[in-house]
Order: structure tokens, then sequence, then C-alpha cells
């Protein structure tokens, strides 16, 4: 049996009085790649913030490694998140950095390795992600996709051993998505990382995942394999993966009044 390496058990959490997550249960066993899929405001960057220890549940546990996030002193907090990587939505690049500074930043924040070493690994990680050459330039002058890739190059800097992406292929063109999708999928092959990816699209994603966790109303109603979710008959799933204006996901907001009596209020 695979260890997983992420682990959530009864998991609650909300924000206020406006529960956001409830009753979640599941894995990822170590090296396993897992989409965490749903409709807007179904919780999932909620989850990469419990994992990455920014919040804490309000029931339950998170567990890595099979220990209590919530029971990690400051350091080991710290190690974990040198340990992570995090692929930011629209890449989050330093405006004011190069790339090639933007690259070296958790070089240098994280480690004391020496410049020139430091200045290998920049160029390694670029020329990973097929940018070898564009060190000097400086995120303004770069395209969607290419920002994109140097947000990746930075986001393996130091090889983590757990990944995490936040819709990375929002905003891309179909040939830059394709781009990025294939460079995620080699990512996670060549460092044998646990990886967990927020994503809205379906079709790139489930061809390079082999975990797939589907949120709805702050609840799972799927996890398993790819292959799995397209047999199943379900329609949360059915509605999100055709995109039908109609079924279980409301088109209005569920408001305590009703239209009239929000008219005669006013009149």
């Amino acid at each position: 049996m695979d260890t997983a390496f992420i682990e959530m058990k009864n998991v609650a959490f909300s924000y206020g009085d406006r529960p956001i997550l409830q009753n979640i249960n599941f894995a990822v066993p170590r090296g396993n790649f897992a989409a965490i899929m749903g409709g807007s405001g179904s919780g999932k960057t909620t989850l990469l913030r419990l994992i990455t220890g920014q919040i804490q549940p309000q029931q339950g546990q998170v567990l890595i490694n099979g220990r209590n996030l919530a029971g990690f002193t400051a350091e080991e907090l710290y190690e974990h998140r040198r340990n992570m990587g995090v692929l930011f939505q629209f890449g989050a690049l330093f405006t004011d950095l190069s790339v090639f500074e933007n690259v070296a930043f958790p070089m240098r924040e994280h480690t004391r390795l020496p410049e020139s070493v430091i200045h290998d690994l920049v160029i390694l990680k670029l020329h990973a992600v097929g940018l070898r050459g564009v060190q000097d330039l400086m995120p303004a002058e770069l395209s969607g996709g290419m920002a994109r890739r140097v947000a990746l190059a930075r986001t393996i800097a130091l090889d983590p051993s757990l990944l995490l992406y936040d819709e990375p292929f929002t905003g891309l063109d179909p040939i830059s998505l394709g781009v990025i999708a294939s460079l995620v999928s080699r990512v996670n092959q060549a460092l044998q990382s646990t990886s967990i990816m927020v994503t809205h699209d379906i079709q790139q994603s489930l061809h390079i995942v082999n975990q797939v966790v589907f949120l709805a109303h702050g609840e799972i109603v799927f996890s398993g394999s790819p292959e799995e979710m397209r047999r199943l008959d379900s329609p949360w799933i059915n509605q999100f993966i055709q995109g039908q204006a109609d079924g279980p996901v409301a088109f209005r907001y569920p408001a305590k009044t009703t239209l009239q009596q929000d008219l005669h209020l006013l009149t």
C-alpha cells in the first residue's frame, strides 16, 4: 500500500459563519499527481491553504507524512514550506526583478549556496522549461506563456518534495496551455514529487494526473482515478465537464428573500 504524503481526515473549515469545507476525507500517496476540481467557490483554494498551513481546520486533521500539521512547531512549519513549491495563478513574478533574480530568489532565501552555484542552477532550471537565454529579461518583456514557465522554473528551484499548482492554465492560449501542461507533467515525473493541482481545465488535467478529487458545495463527491471519473454517472460531475448552465450547481445565488419582497421594500 502506498504511503499517504498528504491526508485529510474529517476536515471542516468556515470563514466566520460561512461554511466552506465539511467532512473532507482524502489521501494523496507519495509521488502521486492529484487534481482538485470543482466549481468556483467549492473550496479548492482553501484546501491548498490548509496544506500550506496558512489556515487551520476548525475540525479534523491535515496530516503531512502522518503528522498533524496543527502540531508543527514554527521551525517544522518553516521546513515544511521550504520543501514545497507553489505555482501561483498567473505566475506572480516579482515585477521589479529580472528573470534570473526571480528564479534565484528562493535559492538565496533558503540556502547558503555560493553565487556561482546559484547562477548555474538558475540556468539549468530555465533550460528545463525551455527558456535558457531569457535570464536578463524583465517580466514585462515576457509573453503570458513565457512568464508562466519562468514561474514554474522558480517553483522547482529547490527540487521540492511537494508541488502545489493553483490554476496553472488560466489565461493561456491553447499552445501555451499545452506547453505548460507538458512541462508540469515532465517536472512531476523527473522530481518524483507529490503534486496537487487546483484546476478548471478538464481535458488537459485528466491526461497528466493520476488522481482526481472533485468538490461540490464544500464536500467531496468523487475521489479516484481519471478513468473512474470518466465512467462515473454523477450530475455534479457531468454538469462541470460538459459546461451545462442547468444542473445541481444553481445559476442564482440562494437569497433569503424573494424578488417580490425586495421590490416591496423599495416602494
